[in-house]
């Protein structure tokens, strides 16, 4: 036991290592015509956010602003190195797990009310009492801090805003060129829209969280928040609106909040949901969207698009910056929630809203049992796995982490015909033509050869943050389970 505490500390301290660079490195090594220009930051007072986290308050905290047209910020050099902050942290940590508190949320007066405010939400006369409490700084934001639906003393200040930085302007290359520096083993985000099918490594979007994109006419935002190991897709339309989203630098229950650089709303990664401002209680729709070895993309899209590295900052592409952080009974980083008991924190599931239910199946179980059909009133899903795909949050090189799979949720309908699956000789077949499936819902061979099941939205995250997100999920027990 105390050697997995041990473990779980230095995880936790290489996180906020990793943090600390971020807000040092946040617009750095830009080499575009255009530098990322990083907006005045959301700084929490020195004297409260900084310092409660122990780490030192230098002026190095914050990285400064770039000015279009000028050369890369200069730098502090009194930066304290990741060893100094992790010997600070460490020392202010108490050996005695049980005695780490957890913060008891503040009420709020924000309600739902008649219509009077925005988006039917009732605007909080006591909002500047409930922000100074949580330690959120205002300065820098055109936010409307009347309008929430969460209370604020549930968002942790990390880093300044837009110290990890959205890709505004993303180029792609062919899968030909792509594979002279990605791993056909390594993890991508694979979507299609309209036709035109796109690929985002993790490798390059655990370093930018956000990529702005256009897919097939559809303006979309790709989003991954590696706390949560959350790979999520959202269209970026609103009543009209064309909305464009940042890292805010804050968390809600270890997920990314994003912000929309219209209005300054802040956004729940994890749901889609405003859960700040403008766009309090509005919903953004959910794209499907799976991670799935490069290999299988390339081979299921080989005239498909893939995110190239060329994204106008200098990161070690490749590399995890969150070496260790993907063991299953390891510490969510930041994480002050209750933990759900029926899994163990960091366990990955694959995560299905249908209707008003909540379904999460565990890898360990899909990565058994290969494909699993799945009824629910009227729907009937089926959730595929296929091995040779690495964690992307495992170990320092993502493409020599360990192998989890992949998975890919669809409608069990195709034509008017229910279909059923299990696995035959490590392959996908479905039992009623005994036609061949890949990962993405595509049949390779059979009588189906050329038709493509319906994705529907998943995700595959950790337990943790499902289950605080989702608390009345439904857990998949097994074919011999409830």
């Amino acid at each position: 036991m105390r050697n997995r505490l041990t473990t779980t500390k230095l995880v936790t301290l290489s996180i906020i290592a990793l943090l600390l660079v971020a807000g040092l490195l946040g617009a750095c090594g830009s080499t575009s015509e255009e530098p990322y220009v990083v907006q005045e930051q959301n700084r929490a007072p020195k004297s409260t956010a900084i310092q409660s986290s122990g780490i030192p308050p230098t002026a190095s905290s914050v990285s400064p602003t770039p000015v279009p047209g000028a050369g890369k910020p200069s730098m502090s050099t009194d930066i304290p190195t990741p060893a100094e902050v992790a010997t600070t942290v460490l020392a202010k940590m108490p050996t005695d797990t049980n005695s780490i508190a957890v913060e008891t949320p503040i009420a709020t007066s924000t309600l739902e009310a008649n219509g009077d405010g925005e988006n039917g939400i009732e605007p909080d006369p006591d909002y500047e009492r409930a922000l100074s409490a949580a330690r959120l700084s205002t300065s820098g934001w055109d936010t409307d801090f009347r309008l929430h639906t969460v209370p604020y003393s549930q968002i942790k200040f990390v880093i300044p805003r837009d110290n990890i930085p959205s890709i505004d302007e993303p180029k792609f290359i062919a899968p030909s060129e792509a594979s002279v520096w990605l791993k056909d083993v390594e993890p991508v985000v694979a979507l299609q829209v309209n036709g035109d099918s796109r690929a985002y490594p993790l490798q390059i979007l655990t370093w930018h969280e956000i990529v702005n994109d256009d897919v097939g006419d559809v303006p979309i935002a790709v989003t991954f928040c590696p706390l949560c190991n959350s790979a999520i897709a959202f269209d970026r339309r609103l009543d009209g609106d064309l909305l464009e989203f940042g890292v805010s630098g804050n968390l809600r229950n270890s997920d990314l909040i994003m912000y929309d650089r219209q209005s300054h709303s802040w956004w729940q990664q994890f749901t889609g949901e405003g859960i700040v401002g403008k766009y309090a209680g509005r919903t953004l729709e959910h794209l499907p969207a799976s991670i799935v070895s490069f290999a299988d993309f390339a081979e299921a899209h080989p005239q498909g698009k893939v995110l190239s590295r060329d994204t106008g900052y200098a990161r070690q592409y490749g590399r995890n910056p969150y070496a260790g952080y993907d063991t299953a009974d390891g510490n969510p980083f930041l994480f002050r929630g209750d933990l759900d008991g029926r899994l163990l924190p960091v366990e990955r599931v694959i995560a299905v809203t249908l209707g008003d239910v909540d379904v999460a199946f565990p890898l360990t179980i899909l990565q058994d049992e290969g494909a699993i059909n799945y009824d629910l009133g009227e729907r009937s899903i089926v959730v595929f796995h296929k091995f040779g795909t690495t964690s992307a949050l495992d170990g320092s090189s993502i493409a020599e982490s360990r192998d989890v799979g992949a998975a890919g949720v669809f409608d069990s309908h195709l034509d008017d015909q229910k279909l059923s699956f299990s696995v035959n000789d490590g392959k996908i077949v479905d039992e009623q033509t005994e036609s061949t499936w890949d990962i993405l819902g595509n049949a390779v061979e059979g009588p189906l050869t050329g038709k493509s099941l319906t994705p529907v939205v998943h995700g595959s995250h950790f337990w943790f943050a499902w289950a605080v997100f989702k608390p009345d999920t439904i857990v998949y027990q097994g074919k011999e389970g409830a």
